[in-house]
């Protein structure tokens, strides 16, 4: 299958996060099999929704992995010119859901599966694709818990999210908070017989708003990011029936995000305390992961550019499964085809031109690792 109709039938899959993909895992894992490439499926606790893991050349020996999501965000908004689950090619632009988030880079990857396959590869690649990524990484961790049985401790992992096939040095880490306060229903007139849960709930995003001010003032920075320091806000709140109604519910959502170094889940530790002491109150952690920072003469690095062509960029302001893989002890770095400017909006989509060029750096990546070239350095986790 040509690279342009197997992203046409990846974005025909109406894989909306937060919904069950195992038809597209099937139709992946059919492709592979069609190739000999054998793949394991590693479900989450959902039960509709899994990992998918293959491996191309030797599995005892350190090797590469492509990691890649397969979930979008929803396709709801009225200026979509078309259907966006039925990829269009307008102008050379390839236009569609998840065209460049990123179903572009798994087309990229899964295309060259033939040839790598062909290939004499004395190290593996890995191909890891996830799901949920696009609620905060639900599905991954699930998937990298898996990794010692599955291969020999990775040489490093290369995450395909859209950077323009710029290597990504760095971007901040996240976590998001939901608070839900229960209260007593009544009459506004008599708030003393009943409780307003929508009071109840302001301590704790006061103390939120409060920690998001020190963050900016005092807090560590690291000036690749923009802003350069961990930030919060409070994106979500809902609550009460009426105006004279005491409202008996009220909830919120708090984001994280924090620069590399600096664990996102300490940042919603204010909020967390007073919910503890408040017996109205309730907390959930709807997300979380880390940051990722690594450096320019890193070798991963190093060969990621080589691969690509262009020189690393500092750090982005979106997150990726990166971090994740790099707190579990396997190098990583964000390099993909595309603008993540196109993402989420309609009409979204990848250029002809970015998705060969991500295929092709995935081939050379193929014959960098055949018998007679050259063998890459020993990437350590630094």
């Amino acid at each position: 299958m040509n690279l342009q109709s197997m992203l046409s039938s990846l974005v025909a899959f109406r894989s909306v996060v937060g919904t069950h993909n195992g038809a597209l895992v099937d139709y992946i894992r059919d492709f592979l099999a069609t190739q000999g490439v054998e793949s394991v499926v590693v479900g989450g606790p959902e039960g509709d929704r899994f990992n998918l893991f293959a491996t191309i050349g030797p599995p005892d020996v350190p090797g590469y992995i492509l990691s890649g999501h397969l979930d979008v965000v929803p396709a709801n908004e009225p200026a979509w010119e078309g259907d966006p689950f039925r990829l269009r090619e307008v102008e050379g632009r390839l236009v569609g859901r998840g065209a460049v988030d990123m179903k572009g880079f798994v087309a990229a990857v899964l295309s060259a599966v033939p040839d790598l396959v062909a290939m004499n590869l004395t190290r593996p690649i890995h191909i890891a694709l996830s799901y949920d990524e696009e609620a905060g990484c639900r599905g991954v961790p699930h998937l990298i818990a898996k990794l010692p049985t599955l291969c020999a401790p990775p040489l490093g992992c290369i995450v395909g999210e859209p950077s323009g096939l710029v290597p990504v040095l760095r971007h901040k880490g996240k976590a998001a908070l939901r608070i839900v306060a229960a209260g007593k229903s009544g009459h506004s007139s008599r708030p003393d017989l009943g409780r307003n849960a929508i009071h109840a709930i302001l301590p704790a995003l006061a103390a939120m708003a409060d920690e998001a001010e020190a963050q900016r003032v005092g807090g560590p920075s690291d000036s690749h990011f923009a802003p350069p320091y961990s930030t919060i806000q409070i994106g979500r709140i809902s609550g009460g029936e009426a105006l004279n109604i005491i409202p008996d519910r009220a909830e919120a959502e708090i984001e994280a995000r924090a620069i590399a170094g600096v664990d996102p889940l300490a940042l919603l530790e204010p909020a967390l305390r007073i919910v503890a002491a408040d017996d109205a109150l309730s907390a959930e952690i709807v997300a979380s992961y880390p940051g990722l920072a690594i450096g320019e003469d890193h070798p991963l690095a190093e060969l990621v550019s080589d691969l690509s062509g262009n020189k690393p960029l500092a750090a982005v302001s979106y997150g990726t499964e990166a971090g994740l893989y790099q707190a579990a002890g396997v190098p990583a770095i964000v390099c993909g085809p595309g603008d993540i400017s196109r993402a989420h909006k309609p009409e979204e989509y990848i250029t002809v031109q970015e998705l060969r060029a991500a295929a092709e750096m995935v081939l050379r990546l193929g014959r960098r690792l055949t018998a007679g070239q050259s063998r890459p350095r020993a990437v350590g986790t630094g």
